[in-house]
């Protein structure tokens, strides 16, 4: 026969749940743990990284070939139009960069993926040669990874997809009037940077988000955080 009463029992109970040592409090015990591993996941990059930024990469790559042939009609439009407006062609090459950043969301994704993309251009071949296609890559991929670091790699929203899209734009676009367009008044260097960091923000950028969280939606990338996050907001 047991002879604890109600209020023993009671005051046991409430010993028990306020003894730090007895290790019953979960929040507290993962909280560090968490934090500890937070910044580590960044730089980490596991087999799937790897793999799907390759895949993102590749495809990407093909885009980019059927773009450097698809490009010459509205530029033979634009140019005459008003010499600089061509900038507005350029977000078709900015996009693999931050499309890998969102999907990924590693440290260094951005420039990996476009700049394998532009090896896959180099490859096959293009109009402006294999080094400087993957010069303009990395600079491009530079341009949006940039951004992501801005925010510590913990920012994936729409204004931030926007922001690297500019960035790659804007890397681009100083990097195409250093070695294509050296030379150009002040009034071309202004349209075509406006131009550019115009179509990198709405293509590279806002259209890179719509498409992750489309392919993220259809339950392809539950691996990734990406993934889990716009199944939950589903």
């Amino acid at each position: 026969m047991s002879t604890s009463t109600p209020e023993s029992a009671a005051k046991n109970t409430g010993e028990t749940a306020s003894n730090p040592a007895s290790g019953s409090n979960p929040a507290s015990a993962a909280k560090p743990a968490s934090a500890k591993s937070a910044p580590v996941t960044i730089w980490r990059w596991r087999v799937v990284d790897i793999v799907v930024a390759s895949v993102l990469g590749v495809a990407a790559g093909l885009i980019f070939l059927a773009w450097n042939v698809g490009y010459l009609g509205p530029k033979a439009l634009l140019e005459p139009l008003l010499p600089g407006l061509q900038g507005l062609l350029d977000g078709p090459w900015l996009f693999a960069g931050v499309l890998g950043g969102l999907i990924i969301r590693k440290a260094g994704a951005a420039i990996y993926v476009e700049l394998l993309a532009a090896v896959v251009s180099a490859l096959i071949g293009n109009q402006w040669g294999g080094f400087l296609t993957l010069e303009a890559g990395l600079v491009q991929g530079l341009g949006a990874e940039l951004i992501f670091l801005l925010f510590f790699y913990r920012r994936w929203s729409l204004p931030v997809a926007i922001l690297a899209g500019a960035g790659a734009a804007l890397a681009g676009g100083i990097n195409n009037l250093i070695l294509w367009y050296a030379g150009s008044g002040t009034e071309f260097t202004v349209i075509y940077l406006i131009s550019t960091v115009v179509s990198g923000a709405v293509i590279a950028g806002a259209l890179s988000w719509v498409l992750a969280r489309g392919i993220a939606a259809t339950g392809a990338l539950d691996r990734f955080g990406s993934g889990r996050e716009a199944r939950v907001r589903v």
